[in-house]
C-alpha cells in the first residue's frame, strides 16, 4: 500500500487586530457583529452593545424590535443574521453573550467564527464589553471554532475567516492578552492537528520528524531515541509496545529553559502517550473502538503544542517534555498477555491486557525522568482509559494528584482555561489489583478501570509530586460545540500553558 507521504495545505485560524473604533469606522469588513446582552437576565428581552445605535441609524433598522421579532434572548451562543445592502458591509451579526462570564465570552467567539466562514473579515465590537481575561477567551474560541482539517484532492470545503478586528478595544493590557490567547489557541490547534492527522502518515517516526520541526522555530532543544537507543538504554514498555509494528518506537524529548533560569531554577517534567495507533494488540479491539484510534496520542500532541508556546506565555520554570511514541500493532511478534516486560529503571509488569498499553509506555517514560531529570513536580496526560468516559461522559476530563497543592493549581488552571478537570481518587484499597503474582505489576487490573490506571503509574512517580491526566472522556467531541470542533479536541495544552504560564505555577511546592 502506498504511503501518502505529506499534508495537503491547511487552513490556518483567523489573524487578528485590535482597534479603539467601532465596526461602522472600521472600513474593509464584509462583516459587523454586535453583542447582544440578556437585558433583565430572564431572557425576556434585550439590550445590544456598543456601535448598535449608530448601526441602526445607518441602515435604518430599528434593531431591538427587529430581536424581538426573531424572538432573541441573548443567550450564548444565539446568532441572528442580518443581510444589509450597503457599500462597506453585506451582513450584520448579533451575537449573544449570555451572563458574559469568561466562558461566555469564549463561546461567543466560537459563534461568530463558524458563522463567518469563508468571509474576508470581521468587525466586532464584542470583547468591548468583555471582562478581565473575556477578551482572550473570546479570541481562542474564535481560533479553535474556526479548525478545519482536509486531505481532499480539491481542497478544504471551507475555510476560517481570514481576519477579525476587534473594535472598542481601548485597554492597555489587550495586546498582553491578545498574545497569550494566541498562543494557547494556537497550541490548541497544533495540538489538535496533529490528532487528527491519519495513522498512514502518522507513525511515531513522523511525530519525531514534527518535534524536530516546532523544536527549531520555538528554541527548545530537542532528542529523540529510536528503537536501538531505546533497547540499549532499558525502554522495555515502549520496545514492548511497538514490537508488531513496521514502524518502530519513538522516545521524544524537548526541553524549555526558562529565561534567567539559575541551577535553582525549578524543573517540571511532563509526559504524554504518544500511541500513534492502537488495534488494541492481540486483545484486538471491534472496529467501531478504533475508529478514533489515531487520536490516541493526542497526550503526546498535547505535549508537543504546550512546549511549543512556553515561551510565548513567559513560563518562569524549566520544563521538560516526554512523549514515548509507539503503534499498537498486531503482529508475529506482537507482545501477549501473560508476557512480562520491564520497564527503564528495572520495575516489572505483567502484561494481561494488551489493550492497556498506554500505561506501559508512559511508565518507560514516567521511570525515566525521575531517575534522570530529578524533576520537582511531574505530570502526565494521556487518553488512558474508556473506564474515564464512563465515569464523567464527554465533557470533562479527569485528574489524580499525590500533591494538594499541585491538585489545587491544575483545579485554578482548568477553570481558567476551559479545559474542564474533575479530580479522582488515588483509592489505597485498590492497590492490590495492580499486584502480579509473577511481576512487580499488573497492566490489566479491571474495575474501577480509571483509578487502578492511576495506580499503576504512580509507581513510577516515585516520591515526587505528581498529576496524572486522564482525559480519554473528551479526547473526541462527538458533534460541533462552541470551540469543539467535531472529531479528536486536542484538550490539554490549554489548561497546561495556564498553569504553567501563571505567575506561581508552583506555589505551595518548591
Amino acid at each position: 500500500m502506498a504511503v501518502l507521504s505529506q499534508l495537503p495545505a491547511q487552513v490556518s485560524p483567523p489573524e487578528f487586530a485590535l482597534s479603539p473604533a467601532l465596526p461602522h469606522q472600521i472600513g474593509g469588513a464584509e462583516v459587523w457583529a454586535l453583542p447582544v446582552i440578556p437585558a433583565d437576565g430572564q431572557g425576556d428581552s434585550v439590550a445590544l452593545g456598543p456601535g448598535a445605535e449608530q448601526v441602526g441609524e445607518l441602515f435604518g433598522l430599528d434593531l431591538i424590535r427587529l430581536l424581538e421579532a426573531q424572538g432573541a434572548t441573548g443567550k450564548t451562543g444565539e446568532v441572528i443574521t442580518v443581510p444589509v445592502v450597503h457599500d462597506d458591509v453585506q451582513v450584520l451579526l448579533l451575537v449573544g453573550v449570555g451572563q458574559q462570564s469568561v466562558t461566555d465570552f469564549r463561546r461567543a467567539g466560537a459563534t461568530l467564527a463558524r458563522a463567518t466562514k469563508d468571509r474576508a473579515s470581521v468587525a466586532t465590537s464584542i470583547t468591548a464589553i468583555a471582562p478581565d481575561e473575556g477578551l482572550g477567551a473570546f479570541v481562542i474560541g474564535a481560533m479553535l471554532g474556526s479548525f478545519g482539517f482536509h486531505w481532499r484532492s480539491t481542497g478544504p470545503t471551507q475555510r476560517p475567516v481570514a481576519r477579525i478586528v476587534l473594535g472598542g478595544t481601548t485597554d492597555e493590557v489587550a495586546d498582553e492578552e491578545l498574545a497569550r490567547a494566541l498562543a494557547a489557541g494556537g497550541a490548541g490547534w497544533r495540538s489538535r492537528m496533529l490528532a487528527t492527522v491519519p495513522s498512514n502518515l502518522k507513525t511515531p517516526a513522523w511525530l519525531a520528524e514534527q518535534a524536530e520541526e516546532l523544536a527549531s522555530g520555538a528554541g527548545l532543544e530537542v532528542t529523540i531515541w529510536d528503537e536501538q537507543r531505546l533497547a540499549e538504554e532499558g525502554f522495555g514498555g515502549l520496545l514492548a509496545v511497538g514490537a508488531a509494528s513496521v514502524s518502530p518506537p519513538r522516545l521524544i524529548r524537548l526541553d524549555y529553559t526558562a529565561r534567567g533560569a539559575t541551577k535553582k531554577t525549578p524543573t517540571v517534567v511532563l509526559v504524554g502517550k504518544g500511541i500513534t495507533f492502537d488495534t488494541g494488540g492481540l486483545d484486538i479491539k471491534t472496529p467501531e473502538g478504533m475508529l478514533s484510534m489515531k487520536r490516541d496520542m493526542s497526550g503526546g500532541a498535547a505535549v508537543l503544542a504546550t512546549m511549543a508556546a512556553l515561551r510565548d506565555v513567559q513560563c518562569s520554570v524549566n520544563v521538560i517534555g516526554l512523549v514515548p511514541a509507539a503503534e499498537n500493532a498486531i503482529g508475529g511478534a506482537a507482545m501477549r498477555p501473560g508476557d512480562v516486560i520491564r520497564h527503564y529503571g528495572g520495575r516489572t509488569s505483567e502484561v494481561n491486557n494488551t489493550d492497556a498499553e498506554g500505561r506501559l509506555v508512559m511508565a518507560d517514560a514516567m521511570a525515566y525522568a525521575v531517575a534522570e531529570l530529578k524533576p520537582d513536580v511531574l505530570v502526565d496526560i494521556a487518553t488512558l482509559t474508556g473506564a474515564m468516559k464512563v465515569a464523567l461522559g464527554q465533557g470533562t476530563g479527569g485528574y489524580f494528584a499525590n500533591n494538594e497543592p499541585l491538585a489545587g493549581l491544575l483545579a485554578e488552571a482548568s477553570a481558567f482555561s476551559g479545559e474542564l478537570l474533575w479530580r479522582m481518587p488515588l483509592v489505597a484499597d485498590y492497590e492490590e489489583r495492580v499486584s502480579s503474582k509473577v511481576a512487580d505489576g499488573d497492566n490489566a487490573a479491571g474495575g474501577a478501570g480509571a483509578i487502578t490506571a492511576a495506580l499503576f503509574l504512580q509507581h513510577f512517580a516515585g516520591d515526587v509530586p505528581w498529576a496524572h491526566i486522564d482525559f480519554a472522556s473528551i479526547a473526541e467531541a462527538p458533534a460541533e460545540r462552541y470551540e469543539w470542533t467535531q472529531g479528536p479536541t486536542g484538550f490539554g495544552p490549554r489548561l497546561l500553558l495556564a498553569w504553567l504560564g501563571s505567575q506561581a505555577p508552583l506555589a505551595g511546592i518548591v
